[in-house]
């Protein structure tokens, strides 16, 4: 099947030249094309060509866009989309003046919803979340990773796995599943710590490698969750099943796990909320993202994380909702944008290049997917406009009207997914 999307207002194609990533300054060049169609050829991007080339005879299913935009699939990379239960009172008491650690400290926070998890049944679960990645493929994401980690013990993390994979199974993006037993330890195991670092790494890590029901070991770094020397046990436990690393780190205090992440060549380090600024130096040649999450700052009241700083220091720099119970209860992409370019100073280019090809490389997909150049998916989101700069002006407006994945049409206004 060869495909023509013809003649969008504009191709934003993130281009690369083959690095598959942007790092520091290269954030500000998306290269923007006018007057151009895309072939694709099954699943995969074959050429970009002018207009003036164009021979209707030629293609299997022509696509009129004029007058739309055309960017790479979104790509996003931190979310914990699987959970049950509402938190709206502890942000009714955050709102009151309680801080996250406060509420966390008096029994609720992430062990409210663990409670509500752990109640749930798989199916239930799965129900709740399946509308939820819907909410994110009709904003034109290709690419959604999950996280478990409101389970937090042996059987309810793998169920939340579980629901993950069925996830996977019935929709047609990439969906990540990412292992995350280290987000707090469980009212159970408080005067045993030990123990439940033990339980993650000698019996929940290797059940979840074996059974291929995790591409990532994630944890949070935190003086209200795990120490460096705790996390260090979990990552070597984690690399030695063959799971990549993500750490959440630096959100509340600075404690070290910047540099146990990148001790372990991490894929992604999230949050940075209070990085300390000499600590972005770390950033200059790694190969470590740093994916950031204002929609956290914003929902808590806090401070945003150094966008500018990172950036200028020749960082990797990825965005995401973090969409979650708690912290972050924002599935919106475009106020994720809109917040990243008002309380980040970063600029609009800057932000589409953070939501598609490095947030790809935040996952390990960006050889494949985040940018539109020849060989790669044909993983698309189109918006009903004439330049991209609507999508961030817009805030909080899903412009997007159609999504395409692997050169299918998964998504589009007014039609059914």
């Amino acid at each position: 099947m060869i495909r023509l999307l013809y003649n969008p207002s504009q191709i934003v194609t993130v281009d690369t030249d083959g690095v598959n990533f942007k790092r520091g300054s290269e954030m500000s060049n998306v290269h923007q094309l006018e007057n151009h169609s895309l072939i694709i050829e099954d699943e995969i991007i074959k050429d970009i060509i002018p207009n003036s080339s164009v021979s209707n005879a030629e293609y299997d299913e022509l696509i009129d866009l004029s007058g739309k935009t055309l960017l790479p699939g979104i790509v996003e990379c931190h979310t914990h989309t699987v959970f049950a239960g509402s938190r709206a009172n502890e942000f009714k008491m955050k709102i009151a003046g309680a801080s996250y650690e406060d509420i966390a400290s008096a029994g609720g926070g992430i062990i409210s919803t663990m409670n509500a998890v752990r109640s749930a049944s798989e199916n239930e679960l799965f129900q709740i979340a399946a509308n939820r990645v819907t909410n994110f493929i009709k904003q034109g994401v290709t690419s959604l990773e999950i996280k478990s980690g409101y389970g937090l013990n042996f059987d309810s993390e793998v169920k939340i796995l579980h629901v993950i994979k069925k996830l996977k199974e019935v929709f047609p993006i990439e969906i990540i599943p990412t292992f995350l037993g280290a987000h707090t330890v469980p009212p159970e195991f408080k005067s045993n710590r030990q123990k439940y670092i033990t339980e993650i790494t000698q019996r929940m890590i290797p059940y979840v490698s074996q059974i291929k029901l995790a591409d990532f070991c994630d944890g949070f770094c935190e003086k209200t969750a795990f120490s460096v020397d705790e996390i260090i046990q979990i990552f070597e436990a984690a690399t030695n099943h063959n799971l990549k690393i993500k750490l959440h780190t630096d959100q509340f205090n600075s404690i070290g796990g910047l540099q146990t992440a990148l001790g372990f060549n991490a894929t992604s380090v999230d949050h940075l909320e209070v990085l300390q600024l000499e600590d972005s130096d770390l950033f200059a040649n790694a190969d470590t993202v740093a994916v950031l999450l204002p929609g956290v700052s914003y929902f808590l009241n806090y401070q945003f994380a150094p966008a500018r700083e990172l950036i200028n220091k020749n960082a990797i720099v990825a965005l995401a909702t973090d969409y979650n119970p708690g912290s972050s209860h924002i599935s919106n992409l475009s106020l994720i944008m809109n917040l990243a370019a008002v309380n980040m100073r970063m600029n609009f280019e800057e932000i589409i290049s953070a939501y598609t090809i490095n947030s790809a490389k935040a996952l390990d997909l960006n050889t494949k997917a985040g940018s539109i150049e020849i060989n790669k998916y044909a993983d698309f989101a189109i918006f009903d406009i004439q330049d991209y700069s609507e999508i961030i002006y817009n805030v909080g407006t899903n412009l997007c009207s159609q999504t395409i994945k692997k050169g299918k049409t998964i998504y589009k206004k007014n039609g059914e997914l």
